[in-house]
């Protein structure tokens, strides 16, 4: 089991814990830090996140910035790549491709999903990603690819 999956599976059961893994994430990879990600679900080939929409992730028209939304997508596809990975395989993001579909308007759930067989067949390994709306309209879809390599 990964480190991130272990760490998930002891915190998420206890009070206060989900904040403390979305913390600890974000203190790894401080670039989230931004979007103030509140995971929901880590497991193998899925994870899911909310993205609150909060003034300091708004653009000019007052919904939530596109490029917010991709650091939301990111980092859900992030503890989907660490929580799968096969044991002796490393992950890079070589690619983003979204398409965005509707105006975000509210707090966002940010998912991510791979097929189990992918890892295996690699090195490419395309991520599904979705953001959706608290009505559930999704707002940006699209798929970010990830080079799955031997570690060295």
């Amino acid at each position: 089991m990964s480190q991130v999956l272990g760490l998930w599976e002891r915190l998420r059961g206890v009070p206060g814990g989900v904040r403390v893994f979305s913390w600890g994430f974000t203190w790894k990879a401080p670039y989230f830090r931004s979007v103030r990600p509140r995971f929901v679900q880590v497991s193998p080939n899925y994870a899911a996140l909310t993205l609150p929409k909060r003034r300091a992730v708004l653009n000019h028209i007052g919904t939530v910035h596109a490029i917010a939304v991709c650091n939301g997508l990111e980092a859900a596809m992030g503890a989907l790549a660490e929580a799968t990975v096969p044991a002796g395989k490393r992950w890079l993001p070589k690619g983003m491709e979204v398409a965005y579909l509707a105006k975000s308007t509210s707090d966002l759930t940010c998912t991510a999903e791979t097929d189990p067989d992918t890892w295996t067949a690699g090195p490419d390994v395309p991520v599904r990603v979705k953001a959706t709306r608290d009505d559930g309209t999704v707002v940006v879809e699209g798929t970010i690819h990830l080079w799955v390599t031997d570690k060295q």
